[in-house]
């Protein structure tokens, strides 16, 4: 089947333009409005202690969202200044006009995000899902790793029925047998692995496939043009580089029991015993590695810029967007990890 996003498309566009006549929420109290999702990331732990608040003097409002399309449509709307999102839905909102920017790797996905099938589905390889039914977010990395996936195995996608279902409901499907897999991240995953087998990881798609997907942290252009809320921006790099830093160098303090994994399990959603594996599937590149090529520096030539054009490129043949970029370094600021790595 040929999947539509047109719906999608005309929300953010029409968002955009409400956003561009609205006056910006939030910029003359010093509030702000950070989208969140469920990820098992570090930085789970500042949030939850009102580390940001402590180092920018905002007032910071936290709204978790059901996915990065979700996020991606509240920055366009004005409702949020700032969100998490992954590469395919920035690379998607970017293609259709979403005056955003990319300021911070959240993390490199590696393996946590898989393609699972369920006991007793049937399905035990990739070329098994002809015929069966995914769950997904739409426009999610997870739906453009599937897609990846399935191509390079030989399976049209329109030979499986993929439905559009936000982790809670892919979580709900899968334990009432309405999906046969599903291709998710945690904490869902290390549910539906009790009872799937993986066929595939995010990890070995990128190296089969050189298209690698990473979550990163945007905020609205509008938003951090301004003096005062640049100087917001670059602070909360810096806390989110602290918190990174503390998991990579003493990992053995994250464990089961601990105060940081406690608060990450809390705002994430996920079962404390199971974020430490969660946390290792993931890898967090330094300010230093964010501010060099590697990431956000060099321009056209960056790692973001060109996975965010490969990912585009492949949502276009998908028909997931209409237009494509020239130069997809307009979405990345790499200002503020190059401050932080000073």
């Amino acid at each position: 089947m040929k999947y539509s996003f047109r719906s999608l498309r005309l929300q953010i566009l029409s968002l955009a333009m409400v956003a561009l006549a609205a006056p910006l929420a939030h910029a003359d109290t010093h509030e702000v409005v950070i989208g969140y999702q469920d990820m098992v990331v570090p930085w789970r732990y500042a949030q939850a202690t009102g580390e940001v608040e402590k180092a920018t003097g905002y007032k910071v409002t936290y709204r978790k969202l059901g996915g990065g399309a979700d996020v991606i449509r509240a920055l366009a709307s004005g409702s949020i200044q700032l969100g998490e999102a992954g590469s395919s839905p920035i690379a998607a909102g970017l293609s259709q006009g979403v005056d955003i920017s990319l300021f911070w790797i959240l993390d490199n996905i590696n393996d946590a995000e898989a393609l699972v099938a369920r006991d007793g589905s049937g399905v035990n390889t990739i070329a098994d899902l002809k015929g069966k039914k995914i769950g997904l977010p739409f426009v999610s990395t997870s739906h453009f790793h599937a897609l990846v996936a399935l191509q390079d195995a030989g399976v049209d996608p329109s030979t499986v029925k993929i439905l559009n279902l936000r982790p809670p409901e892919v979580a709900a499907a899968w334990e009432r047998g309405d999906i046969d897999a599903t291709y998710i991240w945690d904490p869902v995953l290390s549910k539906v692995k009790k009872n799937g087998k993986v066929l595939i990881t995010s990890g070995q798609v990128a190296r089969d496939s050189g298209k690698a997907t990473f979550d990163g942290f945007v905020v609205s252009r509008k938003f951090a043009d301004d003096k005062e809320n640049a100087a917001f921006v670059a602070n909360l790099v810096r806390v989110l580089a602290a918190t990174d830093a503390q998991y990579r160098d003493h990992k053995s303090d994250w464990s089961v029991g601990s105060k940081q994994v406690d608060a990450v399990a809390a705002e994430s959603g996920a079962t404390p015993a199971d974020v430490p594996a969660s946390l290792a599937l993931y890898a967090f590149p330094t300010a230093a590695q964010q501010a060099s090529p590697e990431w956000l520096g060099g321009g056209a030539q960056s790692g973001a810029a060109k996975s965010l054009a490969a990912t585009a490129a492949f949502l276009k043949t998908q028909g997931t967007i209409q237009n494509i970029l020239p130069d997809y370094s307009v979405g990345v600021d790499p200002r503020f990890v190059q401050q932080a790595a000073r």
